[in-house]
């Protein structure tokens, strides 16, 4: 993230239905799977707020709601890679979403920051190369999280090193940054988020060859309004509501261009 200068004003909050849908997601010739990654958990609680709230106890809250919201659609199959305050490998996050046969795969976080002004959601994808120096910074970070619980990620099992070996697969990387751009479409129209909120770095959560993938930024927990809305169950469930449709965008227009 930019720590440097401020995130551009939000836009004008106008009615999401502006953004087509096409063709209907109902048309969906199967059930779709969806894997959510709330982030952290356990021994690692991520960040945290002014006012103690926990990272990880905030996308946790939020996944299990746009699980629910998915789920209510009933055009999906929704999996948690966790669903209570337990710690998860990153390379086992990815696994389950390969053990799963994931379609799409969201890891959900939220940020800090050392300037407290600094607001609003970003959705990364993978690349070996950030998209600048603060991208770069968060997934060092986070990928720091197996180190926190105390394991080594030197000596992987042949199914990590199978999977990490295609990591930069064309196909995949493509439909991630395809959904990524969707995700910005909607969001941008129901709350603030950062210019460029479409950003690259390379998290492990994003390293299965073959499921397009994304990391989403909810929000800053060092920003004061931020964190007034992560903790707000009502912004959630909007949210949701809004991720919701750009899933249905996502597959819709998957659809649109025949079998996959």
């Amino acid at each position: 993230m930019p720590a440097s200068a401020e995130p551009a004003a939000a836009p004008a909050l106008t009615n999401i239905a502006a953004v087509p849908v096409s063709p209907p997601a109902e048309r969906l010739a199967r059930r779709r799977v969806v894997v959510i990654d709330a982030g952290h958990g356990g021994v690692d609680p991520g960040t945290h707020g002014r006012s103690g709230v926990k990272e990880k106890d905030v996308v946790l809250a939020f996944a299990k709601q746009f699980a629910a919201e998915l789920r209510a659609s009933g055009r999906y199959e929704v999996h948690l890679t966790r669903e209570s305050d337990i710690f998860i490998p990153l390379r086992e996050r990815v696994a389950i979403a390969r053990r799963h046969k994931a379609d799409l795969f969201i890891s959900v976080h939220a940020d800090a920051i050392q300037k407290p002004s600094v607001r609003g959601m970003s959705i990364y994808t993978l690349s070996e190369t950030s998209s600048d120096k603060e991208a770069a910074a968060l997934a060092r970070k986070e990928n720091q999280s197996d180190v926190i619980a105390g394991l080594d990620l030197e000596g992987e099992s042949p199914e990590v090193t199978g999977i990490l070996i295609d990591l930069a697969q064309r196909e995949t990387k493509n439909y991630s940054s395809r959904f990524a751009r969707t995700v910005v479409d909607y969001a941008s129209q129901k709350t603030r988020t950062l210019d460029p909120a479409h950003r690259f770095a390379g998290f492990v959560v994003l390293k299965a060859p073959d499921v397009p993938s994304v990391l989403i930024e909810l929000g800053f927990l060092t920003n004061p309004e931020d964190e007034k809305q992560l903790t707000s169950s009502a912004w959630r469930a909007t949210m949701a509501k809004t991720l919701s449709r750009s899933v249905d965008r996502y597959f819709g227009d998957r659809l649109a261009e025949g079998p996959n």
